[in-house]
């Protein structure tokens, strides 16, 4: 059975996913935040399995990956959550960049660390979901751009270095899409938020599945997914 590791299943395009995959039967490792967020997720996916770790102390999650049964083998591992803050640089405050460099580039490194023998014995997949902001800044988004540009770092040097082994990366770059987080974005804009106007987070998804369905003699390495309407 193909298996799954999967951050941000909770809402959004980790939802979206992990929806499609249960429908497909594979086999699903989510990663929870605390014991509480497992049993809620469990609810929501019943038969998928969690892990409990903290993307906001990646220095943590080696210590209670030790303290828990993960998977011997892993078809992929997909890197969906993240967190945002806007704001000038002028007044980002160090706890502010560490918060999201935390989450949103330094613990997918370290679960990729963790979980990459798992994924070399299967030839699996790594999954960054990253976003229009690791390929262009904005005002206000020096921050949040600076992890996904670093993120794109990560992604471009793991493709290398793990070819050989046969782990395949893959960088995904959604627009604006309709999820929890965008409408948490707009509030921070002060704007209205209207989520037709943007992607659906299943749409999203399909792009996400296509790269991971692709047979073996090819890679999906950057994909832009923007929105159409």
């Amino acid at each position: 059975m193909t298996a799954h590791l999967i951050t941000g299943a909770g809402s959004g395009i980790g939802a979206a996913v992990t929806e499609r995959l249960a429908q497909r039967g594979d086999e699903l490792w989510l990663l929870a935040r605390d014991a509480g967020r497992g049993k809620e997720l469990q609810k929501r996916f019943p038969g998928a399995r969690t892990v409990v770790g903290d993307l906001a102390h990646p220095e943590k999650l080696s210590w209670a990956f030790g303290h828990q049964e993960l998977p011997d083998r892993l078809d992929s591992l997909m890197h969906i959550a993240g967190v945002v803050e806007l704001g000038t640089i002028g007044e980002m405050t160090p706890k502010s960049w560490n918060a999201q460099l935390a989450a949103n580039l330094v613990s997918p490194a370290e679960l990729t660390r963790l979980l990459l023998p798992q994924l070399r014995v299967a030839h699996g997949h790594v999954v960054f979901v990253n976003s229009g902001a690791g390929l262009r800044a904005n005002a206000e988004w020096g921050a949040y751009a600076a992890t996904k540009h670093g993120l794109k770092a990560l992604a471009d040097s793991l493709r290398l270095e793990e070819h050989d082994a046969g782990v395949r990366v893959t960088s995904v770059y959604p627009g604006r899409t309709a999820t929890p987080m965008q409408a948490d974005v707009h509030r921070q804009e002060g704007r209205m938020y209207d989520e037709s106007r943007w992607i659906d987070p299943a749409s999203v998804a399909v792009t996400i599945l296509a790269a991971l369905d692709l047979p073996r003699d090819a890679e999906v390495t950057d994909l832009s997914v923007r929105p159409g309407r």
